[in-house]
């Protein structure tokens, strides 16, 4: 790995995030204030780190926009329809477990 290459798992600076994608540093910040999943640590003086998940939301992001032909909007709307999406498979997961556990309670009397 060079000096310049980072770790996975590495924090990256909001200049080290943008050259990655190739999209200016305020672009980013823009897609703070409109994506509320994008929440980089913040340092002294405003400095933003992005964490490996923020980078990867980051590149999602930039695909949809620029590959697949979303708008803000769509992308908005995709990420939140995703996010309920896991509250509803996450509800049924703790359900089965609820009720292999009455169960097994039922069984044990």
């Amino acid at each position: 790995m060079s000096a310049t290459e980072k770790a996975a798992g590495a924090l990256r600076t909001i200049g080290e995030l943008a050259a990655e994608i190739g999209r200016p540093q305020h672009i980013l910040r823009y897609w703070e204030t409109r994506f509320p999943q994008l929440k980089p640590l913040t340092r002294a003086g405003n400095r933003r780190y992005y964490r490996p998940d923020d980078v990867a939301l980051v590149r999602r992001i930039h695909h949809l926009l620029s590959e697949e032909g979303y708008t803000i909007r769509g992308v908005q709307r995709l990420l939140a329809d995703e996010k309920a999406a896991r509250g509803k498979n996450r509800t049924v997961e703790l359900q089965t477990i609820r009720d292999s556990l009455a169960q097994a309670l039922e069984e044990d009397r």
